[in-house]
């Protein structure tokens, strides 16, 4: 793939106007044919070409603070900071990350896989260079669905009131906000952004800042002025909050862009507001059509827009099926999504059931909350959430959802590694904080007929608050349903028991008949139910094997294993030998699922090594050793 020819900020910063605009052409051929290569975040990104060179034209980011949110939309950005000859690794191992990442450039300066959070990063950022007496620009490049998000507000309603100075651009694609204004509305917007108009702005100011009279003169005029423009403009949102507010402006025009951004670095001192309108997809016909599904795409033929790979049944599908069937037959199931409908399979339901289904926006912490205002008035509202979005409703879990007691199904799509996103989207926390929650059930499906099986069991057998919890993508080599017990011995063994959950269990039984090859007999122990655990089989295997391997998808701390041995010290029982194996207690990076397992010793080889590792350590202690 031949790729942009690389550029540095002060070239950046010669261009003229024209050129700017050729080089955006140039930069949105380069996204399509990237993207349509690693797959990843295309229509957002085409439709921030200009806005983010508009961006890099006047500020510098090595030293100014440009904070994404999402950070879905940072292609553009990575190209333009030295990273143009490794775009094509995006979001492969050892490659660019998908999101903006401080450790990857200088240039990123702050994490954002998750939305909402540039305000306040942003205002914290600004507080700090005030504190310390720097100087530098502090900028929010939002995208419209994160005004979804009450952080948004929180942050948006201190920095208005601030002072500090700090931009807000607002990405506006109308995916979520602001409808079309009208016609007057436009013209005045328009003669408002003008370079004369903010020229002559600039000098009335000056001019009615001397003498007795002038100060009153301005006051009158601005006051006439506000009156008229609330009335017509729709920026009074913003304005009330303390912002200056720009806009609403053309996001495909560099040269206004730059202008505008160039006159706000320069003589507006104090928080503002930039609004720009944008065509999500911009420049590539099949992503203007179809925005949602060109969001974040997998390999795709540029000509057709098909993907190179035909989908296959997954997770998350199999779940939106069963859930279908569940509410034909029961009127009070609800679902819910914060903006992940397609994602989490919910668009079947959503199009099936329209009266019964909510997408609330990326707003997790009130999803909790309304489904559980909703079981407690009779209905069973099933949540559809990623795991690591789960994560910001984690008050909410505790506060209104378990300290009532109530019914309220949360399907945690994307459990356990998730692969091209990385550290922000791995659902690997979700085991430990979930355990935490008194009277919480944590299912655990390793197929897609247990998926439906346990999701009926959730809606119609379990009461209080539970979580199902299933992988991204599709099933393994396992595909059994094992019903609803909590525990299953797969595999009858007398040299060690193996402990597994999840998309970890067809691994385990390769790993079974590896070992058979060593002589060694293992015993498979597939928890259906990970919290509360079913200790009592757990431990009836582990006193006849003498020797324990438990593998997770999942970070160290409060993992399934800590757990069993914990419970089984309680009881007295010891193993000779023991080995926990998951994630640790760090982050991990992005990549191919089978690439980070491997990296995380995860893989059927790192396995089964281990547990010659185990078997070989207890064999040379006489059978004393515990590890």
């Amino acid at each position: 793939m031949t790729h942009i020819i690389s550029i540095d900020d002060r070239d950046l910063k010669a261009m003229s106007d024209s050129e700017a605009v050729e080089f955006c052409a140039r930069l949105r051929e380069e996204l399509i044919q990237t993207v349509s290569q690693t797959g990843g975040h295309l229509a957002s990104n085409l439709g921030a070409v200009e806005l983010t060179v508009a961006i890099h034209r006047v500020f510098d980011t090595a030293h100014d603070r440009l904070v994404f949110d999402v950070g879905h939309q940072c292609y553009v950005h990575k190209i333009l900071t030295g990273r143009a000859a490794e775009i094509g690794s995006l979001r492969t191992f050892g490659g660019l990350a998908g999101y903006p990442k401080p450790t990857e450039s200088c240039h990123d300066a702050f994490i954002a896989g998750h939305a909402s959070n540039a305000v306040s990063a942003a205002l914290g950022m600004a507080r700090a260079r005030t504190l310390s007496g720097e100087q530098y620009h502090v900028l929010a490049l939002m995208g419209d669905g994160a005004l979804t998000g009450g952080l948004s507000y929180e942050g948006l309603s201190d920095a208005g009131q601030s002072g500090e100075p700090l931009l807000i651009i607002l990405n506006d694609n109308g995916m979520s906000i602001t409808k079309n204004v009208g016609g007057v509305a436009q013209h005045l917007a328009h003669q408002r952004l003008k370079p004369q108009y903010l020229s002559f702005k600039k000098m009335y100011r000056k001019i009615t800042s001397v003498g007795p009279v002038g100060p009153h003169i301005y006051r009158f005029t601005h006051k006439l002025k506000k009156g008229i423009k609330e009335s017509l403009l729709p920026c009074s949102l913003f304005e009330d909050m303390g912002f200056t507010y720009l806009g609403p402006v053309d996001g495909h025009d560099v040269k206004l862009l730059t202008q505008l951004l160039r006159y706000v670095k320069v003589e507006v001192y104090g928080p503002a507001v930039l609004h720009v309108r944008t065509v999500k997809g911009k420049g590539y016909s099949h992503a203007e059509q179809n925005p949602d599904e060109f969001h974040g795409v997998s390999p795709f033929v540029i000509e057709t827009g098909k993907p190179v790979h035909l989908p296959q049944p997954n997770f998350s599908s199999v779940f939106g099926e069963q859930l279908c069937r569940l509410a034909e037959q029961d009127k009070s199931i609800c679902a819910i999504s914060a903006a992940m409908v397609s994602g989490t399979g919910l668009a079947p339901f959503a199009q099936q059931f329209p009266q019964r289904f909510f997408d609330v926006g990326i707003a997790e912490g009130h999803a909790v909350t309304m489904a559980s205002g909703m079981a407690k008035q009779g209905m069973t509202p099933v949540f559809a959430v990623y795991s690591s979005f789960l994560q910001r409703g984690f008050d909410m879990l505790i506060h209104d959802t378990a300290l009532l007691g109530l019914h309220v199904v949360f399907a945690v799509d994307r459990a356990g590694l998730v692969g091209d996103d990385g550290e922000t989207h791995h659902g690997v926390f979700d085991v430990a904080y979930l355990d935490l929650i008194p009277g919480m059930t944590v299912l655990a499906p390793s197929s897609f007929a247990e998926v439906a099986t346990m999701l009926e069991f959730a809606v119609h057998r379990i009461k209080g608050p539970v979580a199902i919890r299933f992988p991204r993508g599709g099933e393994d080599i396992y595909q059994g349903d094992s019903g609803t017990a909590r525990t299953c011995v797969l595999k009858k063994g007398r040299d060690i028991t193996l402990v597994t959950y999840g998309n970890l269990v067809g691994t385990i039984l390769q790993v079974a008949q590896q070992l058979k090859k060593h002589g060694i007999d293992a015993e498979i122990l597939k928890l259906n139910v990970i919290t509360p655990l079913d200790y009592q089989t757990i431990g009836e295997s582990v006193e006849k094997t003498g020797l324990l391997l438990v593998a997770e998808e999942c970070v160290e701390m409060n993992c399934v294993g800590r757990r069993i041995l914990s419970a089984l010290a309680e009881e007295g029982i010891v193993p000779r030998g023991v080995a926990l194996e998951n994630l640790g207690s760090g982050f991990v990076t992005h990549g191919k699922i089978a690439e980070l397992r491997t990296l995380c010793g995860l893989d059927v080889a790192s396995l089964c090594q281990r547990v010659l590792e185990v078997c070989n350590h207890v064999k040379k202690t006489s059978g004393f050793a515990v590890m």
